[in-house]
């Protein structure tokens, strides 16, 4: 009866274990994909001074600045929508490329700003808090 019970309580706790929630991702897992996948365009600080900037017309935007020109708030749906294309860009030229990867894998709860939790990819998650990371302010 020891043993069953010893297993019983092994068992739960490693039935604990995997169910307990993952971590959110962290602005320094979204600094990999950033250079990944947005530093040959955007530059390795964001400020859309890129290798591949000065053959682009207009040049990339500094991603430092997107919460100054959106009144010193951070739009995360809208950032969302322009990283997986569903915002098209405003600008003539090359448009952002499609990033199909990042759309991959398991969704996680986030606040894209207006109080509901939306199921969005991981790394798009990581993504997003890495460019809410390196924000400039007034």
């Amino acid at each position: 009866m020891k043993r069953v019970m010893i297993g019983a309580w092994v068992c739960a706790g490693l039935w604990l274990v995997a169910c307990a929630p993952e971590e959110m991702p962290q602005a320094a897992d979204g600094r990999a994909l950033y250079m990944e996948y947005c530093s040959a365009c955007h530059g390795e600080n964001a400020r859309g001074d890129g290798p591949m900037a000065r053959a682009m017309s207009p040049a990339p935007k500094d991603l430092t600045l997107i919460s100054l020109r959106h009144g010193d708030s951070f739009p995360r749906a809208k950032v969302l929508s322009t990283i997986d294309g569903y915002t098209k860009s405003d600008l003539a030229g090359p448009s952002m490329p499609e990033f199909g990867e990042l759309l991959e894998g398991d969704l996680i709860p986030l606040d894209t700003g207006d109080g509901k939790m939306t199921p969005t990819p991981r790394k798009m998650v990581a993504l997003v808090e890495y460019l809410e990371s390196v924000q400039q302010t007034r």
